[in-house]
């Protein structure tokens, strides 16, 4: 009997609500894919991290148990897939299981095959070759997505950067990326052969590294994701990078906005247009389901440049799930799962689209991310639980009620706090805290934090307490991000 194929939004919805086999996200925490379990049946999260300190119905922690250091979020989520207790309850629950991610590698790949398991995403070999940076651009060119002027090469030295520069026409104020990192890890700004040094031993012998002429932007993202029925683009949001209070990290992302006239209405249609030609692209090269484009805009031209591409959800993806035209339509990792169900449909994707550009569609939100950003290294002793916190009239930060919905944040005297980092966890410089969420905008329109975000911020970093490590102790901070 031919199966039923699927003809709108409503028998999509209806079709994840009476889901019957089991689908897991596998990650540190469950911030990225946050309320996805209560659009899709038998949806469940395991996790490294309880959040929730056990309060979340459909968060799965398992006890901790030796293991080697972990030295990426690939190890992590490889760790859980080898326990027992997550074996046990896999098993528990039957069905033939599904697994989403948000980063994984062939070993996990493995490790879900022995689960008798599917991974619906893209083959892991595939998302390395979209995720590396100089790939990227050549994606990017072919699609005809431009980049910031670049030039792709091999460095030797400083003199040889150089060289390459004034052949390609760049000048030497110059930012370079090697082919993998996140956050400013792998970003280095190259003025002066003093600068070069610095990060020479991350550079050269690295392979190609992308040189780009240092333009002054700000810094935007969006996300979309590839169907068999066409390219779905979700709206165009802000960037938080780099922003001291926040972050260690000079060009680091530490979070995101959400509204509905973020940059001039013909700058979010053309990074509507040229996220949807960069999908098709991608569709192209073999790839479908989630990505993320960040986008630089020019402050001074408003020309916009493909940053860079993330193959996967991301940081921001959460965002974009809990905006109202999902709430109104369906989140958008639900069109992922679509077309990864072998479930046939038919989908208007531009009618779709056109109304997702609907500011009407859009309501605010702002989400920061807060890590440890002094240059020592403690024990946390008292951490602020995950709930909605209120912002008094003196400024001060107080917690009000336990949740697990961000949207129960009424108000922007209240915002959502999700804890990362809890009691007997290192805290070091670059720690991830916790991520605030909060209605409203967390920058002025000069893209600067409001003074409301600075005294959130405040708040809630002087709800940890720590005490030194022991003097015997040396720890080594992990030099990955967990979301």
């Amino acid at each position: 009997m031919p199966k039923k194929t699927l003809k709108n939004i409503s028998e999509i919805r209806r079709y994840f609500h009476t889901n019957s086999d089991p689908i897991y996200f596998v990650s540190a925490t469950n911030f990225n894919l946050l309320g996805i379990d209560e659009w899709v049946k038998n949806f469940k999260y395991i996790c490294y991290m309880d959040c929730f300190d056990g309060r979340h119905p459909n968060v799965f922690v398992p006890s901790e148990v030796p293991h080697e250091e972990f030295q990426s979020i690939e190890d992590i989520n490889n760790y859980l897939l080898q326990h027992k207790e997550v074996i046990d309850l896999i098993k528990r629950r039957g069905g033939k299981p599904k697994f989403v991610f948000l980063m994984f590698d062939e070993k996990t790949e493995m490790l879900v095959k022995e689960l008798g398991g599917e991974i619906w995403f893209p083959k892991a070999k595939l998302r390395e070759r979209c995720d590396n940076k100089i790939e990227t651009v050549r994606i990017g060119n072919k699609a005809g997505v431009p980049s910031v002027p670049n030039t792709l090469s091999v460095i030797k030295d400083y003199a040889d950067l150089k060289k390459i520069c004034d052949k390609a026409g760049l000048g030497h104020d110059l930012v370079l990326q090697s082919a993998f990192g996140d956050s400013g890890h792998t970003t280095f700004f190259i003025k002066s052969e003093a600068d070069f040094r610095k990060h020479q031993h991350e550079i050269v012998g690295q392979g190609e590294i992308k040189i780009m002429k240092r333009i002054n932007c700000r810094g935007s993202a969006i996300e979309a994701c590839v169907t068999q029925q066409g390219t779905i683009v979700g709206p165009l949001m802000t960037e938080l990078v780099g922003f001291k209070e926040l972050t260690p990290y000079r060009g680091g992302w530490c979070g995101n906005e959400i509204f509905s006239t973020s940059f001039a209405p013909a700058v979010r249609q053309k990074a509507r247009d040229l996220t949807f030609k960069f999908g098709e692209q991608l569709r192209k090269e073999g790839y479908r389901g989630y990505f993320e484009l960040d986008f630089l805009i020019d402050k001074k031209t408003g020309d916009l440049w493909l940053g860079e591409l993330n193959p996967r959800i991301t940081g921001a993806s959460s965002m974009t799930n809990h905006a109202a035209f999902a709430h109104a339509d369906a989140p958008l990792f639900l069109f992922h799962l679509l077309a990864f169900s072998k479930k046939p449909f038919e989908l208007d994707v531009a009618e779709l689209n056109a109304r997702w550009a609907d500011p009407d569609m859009i309501d605010s939100w702002s989400q920061m991310v807060i890590k440890h950003t002094d240059d020592n290294v403690d024990i946390i002793t008292e951490a602020p639980q995950s709930g909605i916190y209120k912002m008094l009239d003196d400024g001060r930060v107080v917690f009000d009620r336990f949740d697990y919905h961000r949207r129960a944040v009424e108000a922007e005297n209240e915002a959502f706090f999700l804890r990362i980092s809890a009691p007997g966890d290192y805290r070091y410089e670059g720690a991830d805290l916790g991520i605030l969420v909060t209605r409203g905008r967390s920058m002025t329109a000069g893209f600067k934090l409001t003074e409301r975000s600075q005294k959130w911020i405040h708040g809630i970093k002087n709800a940890f307490s720590a005490q030194p490590l022991p003097a015997a102790q040396a720890m080594e901070p992990p030099a990955f991000k967990i979301m």
